[in-house]
Parts: C-alpha cells; structure tokens; sequence
C-alpha cells in the first residue's frame, strides 16, 4: 500500500518501527494538528494480516481518525479491534485471553496514568508482555498527577519521535497562524476600575485614577468593538494602520484567505455550558458585520446529538459563516480539515488545553497562505497574551537548528500578531498601579484580622474599617500563588503570610479536597463509588450527594471551573464511574456472559441471582420490556447493546410467549407423527415440555382469555 504520510510522520514512523523491533515500546509525541494518527493506521496498514488492538478514550474519536485515513487512502483496515480505555477495565482474565493481539496502540497515552484506566491497561499489558505496543500523545506529562511522566512509566523512556507545538511551527510542519489578540467587555473593567477610584481613601489617589480613566475613555471609543475585529479578519478588510510589530513578532500585510467557504469555519472554545450558551446569545451582535445570517453549532462531550452536530458542521460548505461553539469535545482527536480558525473565549487556561485548542485550526497538509485566524478574546486583562508559550517554544527550537548547523530547517521564525488592546492595556496597568494599596499596607491589615481571629479566613467581600478589600486581596495572593492569575509573590512574602496561617487553598478548593478525600476513603474501604445519594453522610461529608453533582457537571459542562479535567481524571484515578446506568450494563452483560457459557442460552428464570450477586433473571427482564416499550419514554437499548445480547442468543420476545411457540410446536410434532392429540395429562416431551398439561390449558382458556391469532392456529390441529 502507498503511504500518505507527511516527511515528519513518516520519519517518525521509521523510527517507531525500528524502536518497536529492537525494544518491543516506542512512543511518539507529537503537538495537535500533525497527523500522528496516521502513524499508527500506517503501522496498521503495513500488517494488514496481523490483529491490532486500539485503545483510546472515545470511539467517536478513534471513527473519526479511521474515517480521515480510509478517506485519505481510498482503502479500507479492518485488522483493528477496538477498545475504549473505559471497556477494557471491566474485562475479565478469560476476555483479554480472547484478544491475541500482535500489536497494541496507546492512543492519548497520557490518560492511562488514570488509576482505573491504567490498572487496566497494565492487566492487558501485562498479559501480553512480548506484544510491540505504540503510543500516540500530544504531552507525556500529567502536570496536575505529581509532574508524572507516562513516556517512563509505560515506554521505559523509549520515545521514537518528539516536537513541540513551536517546534512544528517553526520547521513549517504547521502553518504560522495569524493571531488576533482583542477582549471582550473592556466597559465592564471600565466600571469596576471606576468604582475602585470612587472608593479610594486618598484624594491624591483619586485625582490620578481619574485621569488614566478619562483616558482609558477615550481610548476605549477609539478602539474597534469585538463585531468590528470580526468583520476585519474574517472578511480580510484590514486596516494595517491598526496593527504593529513587537520583538520577534511582524506585521501582518497580507489578507485574510477563507479556507471553507467564504466566510469559512471557526471553532469557538467555551469555557463550560453556561458560558458557552452566553457566547451563543451574542452570535447576532458580533458577527452580523460578517454574515447576517452565520450558522450556528454547539457541541460538548456529554451532549447525545454532539455527533450529529459536529457531522453537520463539517459538512456544511455553504458560503455562510460557519460557527462550532465547544467546550472539551474538540481538545483531542478530531480535526476539521477546513477549519479557518479558532475563538478563544475561555480565560485562565492551561498551556496543554490552550495548545491544544489552537492546535485545531494549524493541521498540517494545508497550503502555503492559507494561514489560519486565532482570535484571542479573553474575559478580563489578566488573560491575555497566553500565545507566550508558544513563542518560547518557537525560540527554543530555532536556538536548537542554529546551534546544530541545520537553519535550513528554520521555515517560519515569527508569526503574526495584531493587538487591538495595545493602548487600553497600557493604560489598565497604570490605573492598576494607582488604585493598588501597597502590599505591606494590606499585609498590615491581615495581621490585625489574625491578632481578632486567630486565621486569615476572611471571607472575599471582607473589608476593614478603614475601607481595604482585604478578603479580596487574600484570595489574589492564593491565586498569585497558585499560578491562577499574573503577580508576583515572594518567597518571603509567603513565608510571612505562612506565619499567619495563611491557607492557599481557596474556599472552592477546600470544599474539593474534603470530599474528594472521602471519596479516596470511600473507594478504599469498597473497592468503587456507587454511592447512593441518599445513604447519608460518610466521614462527615454527604459523599452520594457530592458524587451526583460531579456527574451533572460533566454531563452538562456546567461548573468547569470547580470540575477541572485535572480534577475529573483524579476521579477517574479512583474509579469513578460518570454514566452509572452504562457502567450497571456492563456488569450485567459480563453476567450473562458467563451464564451463556454455562449454559448456552439466555433462558433466564426471573429470580434467578448470578454467584457474585448479580439479579440476573430481573435484569434480562427489564431490557426485554424497554425493547418493547421503546419511544415511550423508558431508557432505550443502543444498536450496540442490542447486538451483543443478540450474539448471546437473546429473546426478545415476552417469555410467555416464547413458551407457548415452543409448546405449540411440539404440538405440531406430536399430531405429525402420531396423527392426533389424544395426550395424557401428565406426558412431558424428551427436551421437558409438558405438552399435556399445555394442551389442557389450551381447551380451557379458548373461548375466554385467548387472543384471536392463537385460537385459528389451534384450529389448524383441531383444538378446541
């Protein structure tokens, strides 16, 4: 089979091939939007007649990828068996004993530092010690799990192939894109500032902030609102005039090309569903400039028509805008070819998350000039400038090909930067400065509050006598601290707030750690954490109730900032369970599984309980009647759910019904071969059916309780 691959991914490939033979593990980590699927659908490809087992955290993810490829090939694979992380660590010894893989592939390697992910990942590794295992990663670092290196921990420290987000820029793997930088609700921190200087003690004080907010005014009357930018960089009727060159950074001349339709497709990344429906309503004042009439997506990872959704976003070429508002769906994974660019409306994020979402509009394979737009539209001016990450890793890697004698390497050394808030930025920071009490004024009041009450627990909208926020200035440390927010905290000055008993946790992360302890102790003691929500208090916190809310934040995207994925994979590390019914299923199917092996059928007596508890017989039961009662409201089988029953033999029809086709059958039999029905009471077939008792049954019940279907087919034995 020809390749497709790209020069990088098919030198990494090499590398990962040979790696593969001689250590048996080889990782790769590659940034978002390179391709590094199709290393492994290479490898897949090239041993078309040996049995690949893939494991990655979605299947809707891991279809996407194989469709791209078959798409790319014009070719089909179909050696791979797939596994999602979350399927494997229910299998059994006797079930991973089926697979006989001669190949595995870790894709998203990172998250199977997950506990219960990676205990099962371990089990299937473990049970084929000799088997070639790839894995695939845009990081090898859980930043949040302990700085935990998953290229050590599972790889041995065998990587084949590693590059930076900038690294790739640079070498002109991705395209340079063409980065926005602009703020959403400038007036808003308007207001607050204005409302600091109202409140300042000094009238010194007062007089100079109000001159940096007379200027900030007008300043802010001048600049173009956010429906302005838009229309300039989307439409590419740009004013150079409003653009400048930083160090390192050029000014951009060029035009804005629509790489999908006219108007082309964005990705506008939220920061959780309420968020994101907010950003949603302002689709008409932002973006009429561009399009009057933009369509509009919305996907999440929890929501049941995300696929559908996305499938129409992708397909849609019209000539409209094409707008696909998102919260974590589209961080790993899937790629949109023809994506024009990115929105970034999420503030506070995370380098990972953060290049992973631009990631999303630098793909590799695109054309010389179709340059990405990655507008940066952040909350507040805390947020900004997050592009420094990437700038840092672009410097490094020209650094590193100058040093080596390889600058033929160096294709793009600087990308393009338009700063819209240049001037208000500026003059925010001097407002800033002005309002500012001094930090030992303020530590001078957090000594006072700790002499009163023994603690620095003041709550956020605290003030002193003398008028200083102080709960508000405590918690801008913690979050100085944490890396939260820009500041610069000391170490002596840390050590003297320690001296106080400053916590650095916030309320908000207090609360996380007291209940996520005893979901630890809870897990310990019980080996899971089903816990019911109403079964009271656990190491004094209402845990079920606790459990139940995280699974509604993930379900619904709300909260993101108190459910972190940081957060929502340490849970992961203890086995939490987020779609209860789906993981109830798959114990009961693992059930009947096993009595189907024993027994060669699904004919389950109703009471019947499996050895490890299981109410097996009530279980079959209930699914045989929510078959039946589909579209009246009850939960509904999937298709996939419903063909591994029917692999089991499953019948699906009311188990009355299936005795009276037997008996009635047999029945059949019977006047065949002995030509009538004169049957005794108690005569019982060789395979158990009480055929006499059932034929009396029938002449009881046939002019009562008896259905008109079956008194014809009576008919046709002579019963009556």
């Amino acid at each position: 089979m020809g390749t497709v691959l790209f020069r990088h991914n098919q030198e990494a490939y090499e590398a990962a091939v040979a790696m593969l033979k001689e250590k048996s593990r080889a990782a790769v980590i590659h940034p978002t939007g390179t391709g590094k699927s199709f290393i492994a659908f290479q490898l897949c490809a090239d041993h078309s007649d040996k049995t690949v087992c893939w494991l990655a955290s979605s299947e809707y993810i891991f279809r996407t990828q194989l469709e791209n490829w078959e798409a790319a090939n014009d070719s089909n694979i179909t050696n791979i068996h797939f596994l999602t992380y979350a399927r494997l660590m229910l299998m059994q010894e006797d079930e991973l004993g089926e697979l006989q893989p001669d190949y595995i592939i870790l894709d998203e390697f990172h998250r199977c530092g997950a506990k219960m992910w990676g205990q099962g990942v371990q089990q299937l590794l473990n049970k084929y010690p000799d088997v070639p295992v790839l894995g695939l990663s845009a990081t090898n670092i859980r930043y949040l799990d302990g700085q935990r290196d998953m290229a050590d921990e599972l790889f041995g420290g065998n990587i084949a192939s590693e590059m930076t987000l900038g690294d790739a820029i640079v070498r002109g793997i991705l395209n340079p894109p063409k980065y926005v930088l602009s703020m959403y609700s400038c007036q808003k921190e308007l207001e607050r500032y204005r409302d600091r200087a109202k409140n300042a003690k000094s009238k010194a004080v007062r007089a100079e902030a109000e001159k940096y907010l007379e200027a900030l005014r007008r300043a802010l009357e001048k600049a173009d609102g956010l429906d302005e930018i838009f229309r300039k960089h989307m439409t590419g009727d740009e004013n150079p005039s409003a653009q400048y060159e930083s160090p390192g950074r050029t000014e951009n001349t060029g035009q804005t090309k629509s790489l999908s339709g006219r108007f082309g497709k964005y990705l506008v990344f939220c920061a959780n569903y309420e968020h994101m429906q907010e950003m949603i309503a302002k689709v008409p004042e932002w973006f009429a400039k561009v399009d009057k009439e933009p369509h509009v997506y919305s996907v999440y990872s929890e929501d049941a028509q995300a696929e559908t959704e996305f499938a129409r976003f992708k397909a849609d070429g019209s000539e409209h805008l094409k707008l696909l508002f998102c919260i974590d769906m589209l961080n790993e994974g899937i790629h949109v070819d023809d994506v024009s660019g990115v929105i970034l409306l999420r503030p506070t994020i995370s380098p990972i998350i953060y290049k992973q979402q631009i990631g999303r509009a630098l793909s590799t394979g695109k054309k010389q000039g179709e340059n990405a737009v990655i507008f940066d539209v952040v909350m507040n001016i805390e947020n900004l400038y997050s592009i420094g990450t990437v700038e840092e890793e672009m410097e490094a890697a020209i650094r590193y090909y100058r040093d080596r004698g390889e600058s033929s390497l160096i294709v793009n050394k600087h990308f393009h930067i338009t700063d819209e808030v240049q001037d208000c930025m500026r003059l925010f920071k001097k407002l800033n400065e002005t309002l500012g009490a001094s930090w030992e004024l303020m530590y001078q009041a957090a000594e006072q509050y700790f002499e009163i009450h023994g603690n620095l627990e003041a709550t956020k909208r605290y003030v002193t006598e003398d008028g200083l926020s102080l709960g508000q200035w405590l918690d801008t440390q913690r979050k100085v601290h944490a890396g939260k927010t820009k500041g610069v905290l000391t170490e002596s000055q840390v050590a003297r707030l320690d001296r106080l008993g400053m916590r650095w946790e916030s309320r908000s992360d207090r609360n996380w750690e007291r209940n996520f302890a005893a979901a630890q102790a809870y897990y310990a003691e019980h080996g899971d954490l089903l816990v019911n929500v109403r079964d009271g208090k656990y190491q004094g916190v209402d845990l079920g109730k606790w459990l139940a809310q995280m699974r509604t934040y993930r379900k619904s995207g709300i909260r993101g900032g108190y459910l972190t994925r940081e957060r929502a994979e340490a849970l992961d590390a203890i086995g939490m369970i987020w779609d209860v019914p789906d993981y109830l299923w798959e114990q009961n199917y693992h059930a009947a599984l096993q009595y189907h092996r024993e027994h060669g059928n699904l004919d389950i007596p109703y009471y019947y309980v499996a050895p490890d508890g299981v109410k097996l017989g009530v279980w079959i039961a209930n699914i045989r009647f929510s078959r039946r009662a589909k579209g009246t409201g009850r939960a509904e089988l999937t298709d996939e759910q419903v063909r591994r029953l029917n692999e089991l033999g499953m019948i699906w029809e009311n188990k009355n019904n299936v005795i009276w086709e037997r008996s009635y059958a047999a029945a059949c039999h019977y006047r065949k071969k002995y030509g009538n029905l004169n049957i005794p009471v108690a005569y019982v077939t060789e395979d158990g059916c009480h055929l006499g008792r059932w034929i009396r049954k029938q002449k009881e019940t046939y002019y009562s309780s008896m259905s008109e279907e079956r008194r014809k087919k009576l008919e046709v034995l002579g019963v009556k």
